[in-house]
């Protein structure tokens, strides 16, 4: 069974100065609004609905961390999913999308205990130039870049192994950079998407 099944969760911040104390390990995840990234989160953790999503994109603006527990240590936690707030929805206005584009970019530069990032990009859109923003803020860092490209049922085979070599070919500057095709409706990828999380969390999964 995989370590993420275990996913609970843990607190929601509004600010960065309301997160938890660093600690165990985090991994992140971030895209556009409409990018999939509530239901890749439910299904890579088996969980309906651990992660929401708004009816209205562009409203969700809380960080929210998922924990998973240690099994030799019932008030630790191996590490935390984090769940942060989407962008690029046209209907937010230009000052608050500034304002969370500065929260965004902070966590992902500062945050001490963040150990890889999940950018969730539509195959069918591609890499736009608000991701390129995101990603230079976090080239800088060193930090693994796992790449899902969501909705790839939409696509055929060879269209997503297109879609993989565009992507690595843009993204190309990330030295720890992985890309894998990935559909939350039709399973796809979902394997070797948990095996990269699995391993940031904790190199060796407990049983």
């Amino acid at each position: 069974m995989s370590l993420l099944t275990r996913a609970r969760f843990h607190v929601s911040s509004a600010r960065l100065d309301q997160l938890p104390p660093p600690g165990p390990p985090e991994v992140c995840f971030v895209g556009r609004s409409n990018s999939g990234k509530s239901s890749a989160i439910n299904v890579l953790a088996a969980q309906k609905r651990l992660a929401f999503s708004s009816r209205t994109p562009g409203r969700t603006r809380l960080i929210n961390f998922f924990a998973l527990p240690d099994p030799l240590d019932p008030e630790g936690a191996l590490g935390f999913l984090v769940d942060l707030p989407g962008y690029g929805y046209a209907e937010v206005a230009h000052k608050e999308m500034a304002h969370w584009g500065d929260v965004l970019g902070r966590y992902l530069r500062e945050r001490t205990s963040l150990a890889a990032v999940v950018l969730m990009l539509d195959i069918r859109r591609g890499l736009t130039d608000q991701d390129r923003n995101l990603v230079n803020w976090i080239a800088p860092t060193g930090r693994p870049l796992l790449v899902l490209l969501t909705k790839a049922d939409k696509f055929a085979y060879g269209q997503r192994v297109r879609a993989v070599a565009a992507i690595r070919k843009d993204l190309s500057d990330i030295g720890a950079l992985h890309v894998v095709p990935f559909s939350a409706t039709h399973r796809i990828g979902l394997e070797e998407a948990a095996e990269y999380i699995e391993r940031w969390i904790s190199p060796q999964v407990v049983p």
